[in-house]
């Protein structure tokens, strides 16, 4: 799996150097700022599995990559609002600082504004497919990543910091905050290969159940892990008394739920067979990794 990634990751990383506005347009300080923590050392995990999906049902790299990049563009906005002092005030992300250290927090919240807009702009590049409409395309970002979802997730992330939070309430800040972006890549990348009803419906399955064993796994990393494997402040999580799957059912029951949720997700690709060869790797990839 490490080669397909840096293979996909190389590809991406390409592709968002096109889209993305040169550092020399103007003003150029927003555009250096969007691209600081574009191009600050992402796994672009979210591009990948839009792009392995697309391959999975039959699509191609070049039909899936503008939707790849967009949400690319909207998990870095979310992690350049999240680490502002307003929210998770953090110092370090990506291994880097984080852009209102570098940039100021002025320039931080409009360079995450910009990478939003963005996304959409890149996503009114793809045509449309006989199943999937532009309309289609365009609902399917902006509700993984509004009031209901992304957003939902870190305003009920916010409001728990040093509240004992239950199991279900818990679940759903990590359905919300982390697992409906990733969720919403992979259908994304699907969509672009005018996938069957059945075929989205069994990697959204997929998609939620990975999605949020991802987060269960960060939450284990972040009291397991240093910030130098990381890329970011390790142990913040306990520091603000954020709710945590560790906080609320303990470090080996955690680790349980990560291996259930991955063996969900992997159940979900049954009817690809093969050719979900990619997916099932990835996501053993993920349930193993340590950053």
């Amino acid at each position: 799996m490490k080669e397909y990634i840096v293979a996909r990751q190389k590809k991406v990383d390409e592709a968002l150097e096109g889209f993305l506005p040169k550092p020399s347009v103007k003003p150029k300080t927003i555009h250096k700022a969007m691209r600081y923590s574009i191009f600050a050392g992402g796994k672009r995990l979210r591009p990948i599995l839009c792009i392995a999906a697309a391959e999975c049902c039959g699509g191609q790299q070049a039909e899936s990559m503008p939707l790849a990049c967009a949400v690319e563009c909207i998990h870095t906005y979310s992690l350049i609002h999240d680490d502002l002092p307003c929210m998770d005030d953090d110092d370090l992300r990506r291994g880097v600082p984080t852009s209102h250290k570098v940039f100021g927090e002025a320039i931080a919240v409009l360079a995450g504004d910009a990478l939003l807009t963005f996304a959409f702009e890149l996503a009114a590049q793809v045509p449309g497919w006989p199943r999937y409409s532009l309309k289609d395309i365009v609902r399917e970002l902006a509700v993984a990543s509004g009031s209901r979802h992304l957003i939902a997730g870190q305003v009920v992330d916010l409001e728990s910091e040093g509240r004992r939070v239950s199991l279900p309430l818990l679940r759903f800040i990590h359905e919300s905050k982390t697992a409906a972006l990733l969720c919403s890549s992979i259908r994304l990348g699907a969509m672009s290969a005018n996938a069957t009803p059945a075929q989205l419906e069994s990697l959204s399955g997929f998609g939620k159940a990975l999605g949020l064993a991802f987060q269960v796994i960060d939450d284990i990393l972040d009291v397991t892990q240093t910030s130098e494997a990381l890329g970011k402040s390790a142990g913040k999580d306990l520091i603000a008394e954020k709710a945590t799957y560790p906080s609320v059912v303990g470090l080996e029951r955690s680790r349980k739920v990560a291996r259930n949720l991955t063996e969900e997700a992997h159940a979900s690709l049954k009817p690809f067979g093969q050719k979900a060869e990619v997916l099932h790797g990835l996501a053993d990839y993920l349930l193993a990794r340590e950053y």
